[in-house]
């Protein structure tokens, strides 16, 4: 039977629940928690190697590691012939707590109203989201992932691992003020930039967290209350989110199946495009429109803000050149993303634009957050020059075309009087409803189903009602879950129409 002592070591020492650790870090990380929260105090003893090996189920070579790796960072120390003790310094130094400040009467002062003193909120504004628990429903139809099966984890864990080599840090760790790492903007302007036909000197491009950074450093710089800017209706959230900051007037530009409609575009100082794959509708805009949107940017005097979306995500026909290509007189500013297609939560993007507003943007940055990780910008810079980033988006584009058809075929057999149409790329299918259906009711129907969808009103600026659009998100879901989450998607349907005393065009098979 274990003595007491041993029961209290093997509880101290019990190792936590993180499998990316080896059993030797594991072992590292149980012994600082119980250092850093006091449970070991400085000068306390520790079991020995063999003892604590054989509690924990160790190897006495893994806990002597451990050991040594802790002595060399302090937190240990060794004492001959007596054994290994946590070190004199090994808690950092914290401030005493003081007695809160209290009036004459005993009271302490009143918090301040931040519901008065926030002067720019967007607490209440429409967004994209999902709920906390959205990695429990079986058919996530949203954005916002990355697929595990997808992601090339050895070629990126490649690049992070030459990046942290010896020879590899004086590339990235300095301080790099207002710059960026040089080999990333070589990247971008040498291989990225080119193929969708756009040159660009490197003092023409700034590196940003993703492309909302680059919203927000735009809007910093260009809107206030009196600019016009056109959005396109229903348009990109983020965006509009973004630089509603700066209270511009907003101008609805209207989408058709062909992307804006040119035609009869109103006065704006600035106007926003999706061309390539527009959100939230997928049309590209034709090469007609591109040319002839560039032509009224002249004659109106306005600047186009150009986020060149899912463009490396195509799937027919031949790539439309972005506008910032077909651009001679310096009227685009494009908005692009490095690591997007391998996960949104990497956060780089760029912006192409006259070197005069570069200089600018960059200044702002700096005031931000100086610059976006020097280390991810090195690592991404290694992915992109090893060709990584052109087998990685040839996987991800077949992996799209087949969840897109599975898509396609599951929404004619279980909701065929809902229309859509399929995308020539990207990575999801706007759908339209009956009139009788408000996405967002039905969005709220779907969650009791399993189903997460993303209901179109947040892409409007003047949302109608009933909204009947939705968005169908594939880059979260697996593909073989795509029929089943129609189908499910389908009995929400029914239910609604029930609620409703709708009748509906029956299915083209049973669920």
């Amino acid at each position: 039977m274990p003595s007491p002592r041993s029961t209290q070591w093997a509880q101290l020492f019990s190792l936590p629940e993180q499998p990316a650790l080896p059993l030797q870090g594991r072992l590292r990380a149980a012994v600082v928690q119980a250092i850093l929260a006091g449970r070991l105090s400085p000068g306390a003893p520790l079991p020995s190697s063999r003892e604590l090996a054989n509690l924990l189920g160790l190897s006495r070579n893994t806990v002597t590691s451990a050991y040594l790796q802790l002595m060399d960072e302090g937190f240990l120390e060794a004492r001959p012939r007596s054994g290994v003790f946590v070190a004199h310094n090994a808690q950092p130094v914290t401030a005493v707590a003081a007695e809160p400040l209290v009036d004459r009467n005993g009271q302490s002062g009143q918090p301040p109203d931040w519901s008065v003193r926030v002067l720019r909120s967007l607490v209440d504004q429409p967004t994209l989201a999902k709920p906390d628990q959205w990695r429990g429903y079986p058919y996530p139809f949203v954005y916002g992932t990355y697929d595990p099966q997808l992601f090339p984890t050895e070629d990126f864990r490649e690049c992070c691992a030459r990046s942290l080599a010896r020879s590899q840090l004086l590339h990235w760790t300095p301080d790099f003020e207002t710059d960026d790492v040089p080999d990333l903007i070589e990247q971008i302007r040498t291989r990225l930039l080119p193929k969708r036909g756009v040159f660009a000197l490197k003092e023409e491009i700034l590196v940003t967290v993703g492309t909302q950074h680059a919203y927000y450093l735009l809007a910093d710089a260009l809107f206030d209350e009196r600019k016009y800017v056109g959005l396109e209706e229903p348009g990109h959230p983020h965006a509009r989110n973004s630089f509603s900051l700066r209270n511009p007037k907003w101008v609805e530009v209207a989408v058709d199946g062909d992307g804006l409609v040119v035609d009869a575009l109103p006065v704006v100082d600035y106007l926003f495009i999706t061309p390539s794959h527009q959100s939230p509708t997928t049309a590209t805009l034709s090469l007609e429109r591109r040319q002839w949107l560039l032509r009224k940017a002249e004659l109106q005097d306005f600047v186009i803000i150009e986020d060149d979306y899912e463009a490396e995500n195509l799937y027919a026909g031949a790539p439309m050149p972005a506008l910032k290509s077909l651009d001679k007189t310096g009227r685009v500013i494009y908005v692009g993303a490095v690591s997007k297609s391998l996960s949104p939560a990497l956060r780089l993007g760029y912006v192409v634009a006259p070197r005069g507003l570069i200089t600018e943007l960059r200044a702002i940055r700096h005031a931000m957050v100086r610059h976006p990780s020097a280390f991810l910008q090195h690592a991404y810079a290694l992915f992109l020059s090893l060709g990584h980033h052109e087998s990685h988006a040839r996987r991800v584009n077949a992996a799209m075309q087949e969840r897109l058809a599975l898509a396609a075929e599951a929404l004619r057999s279980h909701l065929p009087d809902f229309a859509f149409r399929l995308p020539q790329g990207g990575a999801s299918i706007w759908v339209q409803a009956p009139a009788w259906v408000d996405a967002a009711e039905l969005a709220l129907m779907a969650r009791s189903h399993g189903v997460l969808i993303e209901a179109g009103d947040v892409f409007f600026v003047k949302p109608p009602y009933p909204c009947t659009f939705f968005r169908l998100r594939l880059s979260s879901i697996a593909a073989a879950q795509i029929p089943a989450g129609i189908r499910a998607l389908g009995l929400a349907v029914e239910e609604l129409a029930k609620a409703r005393g709708e009748r509906r065009m029956p299915s083209t098979c049973a669920h």
